[in-house]
Order: structure tokens, then sequence, then C-alpha cells
């Protein structure tokens, strides 16, 4: 069941001009453009149900022509409850009743945002005007108890200023959903200090600290209304502007944070940043601030929710204009070679063509995991030959450097995306054997020696082995090395291959992504690869097992031995797809013959 309720917007406050001075309208400091030829209408679109966009030019100046888009967003008219919502609600509203305290209970931020679009939320952050989160949880608890209702979980998270966390925060899991209880707030600054002053405010004063106007709207749950203190939240919902409620600088230097979270509310929903937002972002200070003030994990957590949003590409963008992109993906000085001047705009480039090519229906379903490390794959594309030394003087990858230190992302995504930067240098030499279906110039392949000596041992002299057994061998093995993400591999290497030989360090505006072709080529070697049988070739299990050749091949033990013979009989079963076991160990048991009479 669904509750309706009107929407009643409360303007009680004279609208204050003077916090937010008007927009300055400037020329955009843009990177070279980037050809995109090929792609199909539907692909450039941003799907967003709500949004309608027009186009319009300003001339500012008499010479500075400005393309901004007016966006129409329609917002429903009324709030509707889910049932557990109103469950919810009804508990936070019964502790009120149980524990008779006059205080006022508000949904804030996302929720509220989201439910006017239209869209489900369970991001429930209920903020109270005269007592802390866990002064009230202990409330909660007194009331849930009263109705041998169980907890099933609560915590409080602890402020922590200096990486501006300024607010505890309580949790508890009502109806198995967790819901986050804050107290209003409001904030002084000392001459000295940036962290600030922590104190209970007013509803209009915390609205007033939230990042963005379209987030700093309340549901009020006493009224059952919606409540727009800043007077601008519903006005920058509607027309889709990221703005915020205070001057941009002193709210991006109260919390840098917010300068990524600005980008990414913007590439969510397809809005415009507000220009003294974008000077603001821009600004040494804030990108000081950033870089020092907040901690890494933090920052990764922002850039993997661009990532794994709806539009990447916007994000980066941003992050790539506004010249965020070095602080966010910051390098080690002793990177060899040095990154480029414009790598941020080269890196959003690959990420803008990757994007584009995975959309792309029939191209092959990707996993939204597969897509975060696909993307992420393009968007270091250009350090994927890049090292630097770490304390004991060994060369690493600069991608490990990111994802580590960076980002503080997990482990093994730095080792997925170097993985399939290895993999796309490999499936770059074998691009011309696939399109030609045949074996040309694979003798010369320098990571592929060992395999191919392990072919030719094979192959000498047996009319039988099948025309394809060349590629097929150097295919497998590298399949087997980057299993689910070939696909990725094979995207970014054809990214490499149309860039029509121009070189990366040459200017941006020359590369051009042919993507037509590019998805052409795609799916012409996908179902040569799945000709071949290898789509799934990881998967597949060798024809003779670790025991069995022990005893063929009279080993007593060392495991480097087997693995010898592990790689030959791969080799083996990869020329000979149709082989069985027994004839996979009536060839080891002559290799074994030969190799004693010949000792």
């Amino acid at each position: 069941m669904r509750l309706s309720l009107p929407i009643n917007t409360i303007i009680t406050l004279p609208r204050p001009i003077l916090l937010i001075p008007p927009s300055r309208h400037r020329k955009p400091n843009r990177f070279s453009t980037v050809a995109f030829r090929g792609v199909s209408p539907s692909l450039c679109r941003c799907w967003f149900s709500t949004l309608k966009t027009a186009m319009t030019t300003t001339t500012v100046g008499g010479e500075d022509n400005e393309k901004q888009s007016k966006i129409s967003v329609e917002l429903k008219e009324k709030i509707d409850l889910t049932e557990k919502e109103r469950e919810i609600f009804d508990r936070l509203l019964g502790t009120l009743r149980f524990c008779n305290l006059d205080t006022q209970l508000r949904v804030a931020g996302g929720w509220v945002r989201d439910k006017l679009l239209g869209r489900d939320s369970d991001d429930i952050d209920i903020a109270i005007d005269n007592m802390s989160g866990s002064e009230f949880l202990d409330k909660l608890k007194e009331y849930l108890s009263s109705r041998d209702e169980q907890v099933q979980g609560d915590t409080v998270i602890e402020r922590n200023p200096d990486q501006s966390k300024h607010l505890e925060t309580a949790k508890m899991r009502i109806y198995d959903q967790w819901i986050d209880f804050v107290n209003l707030r409001c904030e002084e600054y000392t001459e000295n200090s940036r962290i600030p002053t922590m104190k209970f405010g007013t509803a209009k004063e915390d609205a007033y600290r939230r990042d963005l106007t379209i987030n700093s709207l309340f549901y009020n749950l006493n009224t059952a209304s919606v409540e727009d203190l800043t007077e601008r939240g519903i006005d920058d919902l509607k027309s889709g502007r990221i703005v915020t409620p205070l001057p941009a600088k002193a709210t991006f230097l109260d919390d840098p944070l917010r300068v990524l979270r600005a980008i990414r509310f913007g590439a969510r929903f397809g809005f415009t940043l507000d220009n003294e937002l974008k000077q603001a972002a821009s600004s040494e200070e804030v990108r000081v601030a950033l870089g020092e003030k907040i901690s890494r994990e933090r920052i990764g957590n922002e850039i993997d929710l661009m990532i794994s949003g709806n539009g990447p590409v916007s994000a980066v963008t941003h992050l790539s204009d506004l010249k965020l992109f070095g602080v966010v993906f910051a390098l080690p000085s002793s990177s060899e070679p040095a990154p480029l001047e414009n790598c941020g705009s080269l890196c959003q480039a690959y990420l803008e063509a990757m994007w584009s090519l995975i959309q792309t229906p029939g191209l092959g379903k990707f996993s939204g995991e597969v897509r975060r490390l696909a993307l992420y794959a393009a968007l270091f594309l250009p350090f994927r030959k890049t090292v630097y030394k770490d304390n004991k003087g060994k060369l690493i990858p600069v991608v490990n450097h990111i994802f580590k230190f960076s980002l503080k992302r997990k482990t093994s995504d730095a080792e997925t995306v170097i993985n399939i930067h290895r993999a796309t240098e490999k499936f770059l030499s074998l691009i011309a054997s696939f399109r030609l279906k045949n074996d040309v110039q694979l003798d010369k392949l320098d990571w592929a020696t060992n395999i191919l000596e392990l072919w030719k041992s094979i192959s000498l002299g047996d009319p039988e082995l099948p025309a394809t057994s060349k590629i097929r061998v150097l295919t497998g093995f590298l399949l087997r090395e980057v299993k689910d993400f070939w696909r990725v591999a094979l995207l970014t290497s054809l990214l490499l291959s149309t860039v029509d030989g121009m070189k990366e360090d040459q200017q941006i505006g020359h590369l051009d992504f042919q993507l037509d072709k590019l998805r052409e080529i795609y799916q012409t070697i996908e179902e040569t690869i799945r000709e071949l049988g290898l789509d799934n070739i990881w998967d597949v299990k060798p024809l003779v097992n670790g025991r069995e050749i022990m005893q063929i091949a009279e080993l007593s033990g060392g495991s480097s031995l087997i693995r010898e013979w592990q790689q030959k009989l791969l080799t083996w079963q990869l020329a000979y797809p149709n082989g069985s076991a027994e004839e996979c160990k009536d060839w080891m048991r002559e290799i074994q013959a030969k190799r004693q009479r010949t000792e």
C-alpha cells in the first residue's frame, strides 16, 4: 500500500539574495575536442525520464557565446510513502508521544529530493531539533522495548573534524533498513581555524549549511510537509541546477568533499553546475583543501559512485575542466614516464569512447562490476606503461598507486585493471590475425615466445593439426589470464588500434575514435572467439590431472616440473580442441619415450 501526502512548501523567510551572488557568464575553459564518429543519437542522449532539455545560446559581452542547457524537471505533486516508510515514521512519531517529547523530526536531504523526482530511496536521514541523535536513539529503544519489539542493531559514529566529519551520527536498523539520526546544526568558525564549533541550530540554519540546495529540503514528519527553507531547493530542482545554499567557496572550504558531491549529483541527474560553483571548485585554495583535508577513503568513495553511476563521462569531464583531476588521481612524483600535461582530458577521451561502446545494444552484456572496472581500465589507459619506484626501489605500475593510495580502493580493483591493461597490449597484437583469419606475423610476438615454442613442438610434422591451432593456442592462453574481462581487454585494445596512427602525446583533438568501425571489428572478433570455442576457456578442466602427470612422466616430485607439463598439456588441449583424454595421454607417453631414448 502507498500513502500519498501533499507537498506543503513552507516559505516563511525573506529570500537571502546577498548570500548567493548572481552567476557570472564566462567562456568555459575546455580542452581540445575529441571526435567520435559513428555514434548513434540514441547513445548520446542522457536517459532521465523526468528531464526535458532545450539548448539555447547566450551572448555575453558581445563575443563570448556559451551554450547552457535550460532544464525543466517535472516534480511529483505528492510524496508517496511506501508501507515500510509509513511503518518506520509511525515508530518515530510514536516515540515522541510515548516519551512526551516536544521534538520536531525531519527527513533531510536526498530522500526528499528523490521522492519529489518520483524515485524510490532507502537513504533516510532524520534531523532532530532539540537533542542529539544518540539521545533520541535511546528514547526510540525505550519505546520499542515497551512494544516488545526487538532492536535489530544500533551504533554511534563519532565526529572527526580533522577529516571534515563534523557530526556525531547515530544509526539504527528499523524494519531491515538503516536510519541515521543527527541533530540540526549550526556552525561557528574562529579566525584561526577552518574547523567549526558545532552547536544546535534551527532548521533554517541547518538547511543553509547543506552542500547543495537540492539536498537542503526537509520532510517534516510532525506536519507531513516538505520544507524549502532556503527558498531555492524546489526551484533549483525544477530547473536542474547544482547550486550551494551559501557562497560556494565558503561551502567547499567548510567540507571540500562537497566539490566532488556537486560534480557527482550534476552528472547523476544531468543538471547544470552553477558558474559561481565552478569558479570556486577550480580555485587553488579549494584544490589544496581537497587534497589535504579530506581522507582518501572519502575521495575514493565519491569517485567510485561517479564511475558506477549513469553519468561517468560528465563527472570525469568536470574533474578535468575544473582542474581537479590531478588532485583526485594523485600520482607519485617518481612516475616514469612523467604524465602528460593533458593527461586528464586524454583519460576522459578514452573513458567516453569506452562508455559509448559498452552502451551499444547487442555488443554484449556487461554486468555492473564488469562495467565499473571497464571504465576504470579505459580511464587509466594512458597510464598503462607508467611505473614508479616504491620504498624498496621496485618498479610498480602507477595504476596500483592510484587505487591503493589516491583512492584507497580494493587491491583486487588495481590487480584487475592492471591485468586488463596487460591483456590489452597482447590483444592489440592479435587483431590483424583475427580480422584476416590467418596467422600473419604471430611468430614475432615477444609475449608469446614460450607459448609458440610449445606449439611448434606439438605441431611439428603433424598434418592433422587444425589450421587455426596457432591463433587458438595464443588466444586461449590470453583469455585464461584475463578471464571474464577479455571483452573489456578487447575493447580497450580496439581503442588503441583505431587512433589513426596518432600518438597519445599529440593533440587530443586529432584522436578519432571511429566507433561504428570499432563495433563492427569487435563483433567480428567476438564471433571468431566463440567459433573457436574459447569464450569460457578458463573454466575448461585439464584432460590430465596432476597425479596422472606424475605417473606418466615418471616424476617423483618437483612442482616446477609438473607446471612445465601442465603448460605443455594446455597447449596440446588448445591445439586439438576435439582431442580426448586418452589421446592426450598417448601423446604424453610418446614424448616421454622419446626423451628416455635421447637420454
